[in-house]
């Protein structure tokens, strides 16, 4: 179950409706989940996936969105970033998946981005396609690629904007969170007439750096007491009219989420925030020299709360990555609980 319904809620602002991602209208999620042996022994096992989000429902490398990110540390590998921060716009969904899949998932998204845009590479430039990644290899058997192409080709067509599923789903199926089982989180804030939705993929801390006792009282479940130190994928969304610099001033107020959980963005911690607006739709085809756009001022309150905003639906995804999680086996007969809780 999220976290509020358990009676825990995270900061002053109103949730959206579904109090995920989805709720920024046209946004979209889709998970293909990897959950069986590799082998006879069972001993190497498939506990992996992808995730999918589509910032709208139409052709991407079209009709590009506004976007932006942030590295709060850089221990990661990942596609497509250097140009989005150069360009300022996203032109392909946003995967995310285990470390060792990175190169599979970028060539399934680029064959389906080709397969709708045959003048790509042809009569028009390349695409820029953007993958995340943390590492599941606790529980996964990175090292023999169980993720194909066609999982992303999957995952995409699978994209909807019902509630998202969350915890050991999609790429969130083998992670682990401050020694319990992590992965899939989501939430959403209202400021005013927008939204600003958050999904996770939560990988990161060691056990004693949660802070247990500022969320639930005393006690604690049974989580691993040795683990790496982990990544966090964090993606953005948000319908109001913000430009990719004001969006990567949000995208660094997510830190402030991450650090409320216990996170201090750990040496070997890829923390990586990828931010978008829905708010205009950027043409790929157009001679037009000019173009004319509504932004928010910067100097108006409501930024405030836009960071306000950034910081609670992280804390509050994370949180709900763990609450929402099973227990789960993998390779070498590991098991990882789930966070247990009771809010005292």
């Amino acid at each position: 179950m999220k976290i509020r319904d358990a009676g825990l809620g995270i900061g002053k602002l109103p949730t959206g409706d579904k109090n995920c991602i989805t709720d920024v209208a046209g946004v979209m999620v889709g998970h293909v989940t990897l959950d069986y042996p590799l082998d006879a022994s069972g001993n190497e096992y498939a506990c992996t996936g992808v995730t999918a989000i589509l910032p709208h429902n139409g052709n991407l490398f079209r009709e590009k969105v506004t976007a932006s990110c942030h590295v709060l540390n850089g221990f990661g590998k990942t596609t497509g970033l250097v140009q989005l921060n150069e360009l300022g716009v996203l032109e392909s969904p946003i995967l995310l998946t285990n470390t060792f899949a990175v190169p599979a998932v970028t060539q399934g998204t680029l064959q389906y981005m080709l397969e709708d845009n045959p003048e790509i590479g042809e009569t028009t430039g390349t695409i820029n396609v953007v993958v995340g990644e943390c590492n599941d290899s606790y529980l996964n058997s990175i090292r023999l690629f169980p993720v194909k192409p066609e999982h992303a080709v999957e995952a995409i067509r699978k994209a909807n904007a019902e509630p998202a599923r969350e915890g050991a789903v999609g790429a969130g199926k083998g992670m682990v969170c401050f020694g319990y089982k992590g992965g899939i989180g989501s939430s959403s804030r209202k400021i005013e007439e927008y939204t600003i939705g958050c999904l996770v993929l939560s990988n990161f801390g060691k056990k004693e750096e949660f802070q247990w006792a500022r969320y639930f009282g005393e006690g604690d479940g049974e989580g691993l007491l040795e683990t790496a130190d982990g990544s966090i994928m964090i993606v953005l969304a948000t319908d109001a009219p913000l430009s990719d610099r004001q969006l990567k001033r949000l995208a660094k107020r997510c830190g402030i989420g991450l650090g409320r959980t216990g996170s201090h963005f750990s040496h070997g911690s890829g923390d990586i925030v990828i931010a978008f607006s829905t708010a205009h739709k950027i043409s790929h085809f157009t001679e037009e020299l000019l173009e004319t756009r509504l932004l928010l001022r910067e100097d108006h309150p409501i930024i405030n709360q836009f960071f306000t905003g950034a910081a609670e639906a992280v804390e509050e995804a994370i949180l709900n990555s763990l609450s929402q999680a099973v227990i789960t086996k993998g390779r070498l007969g590991r098991v990882v609980n789930q966070l247990n809780f009771k809010k005292e």
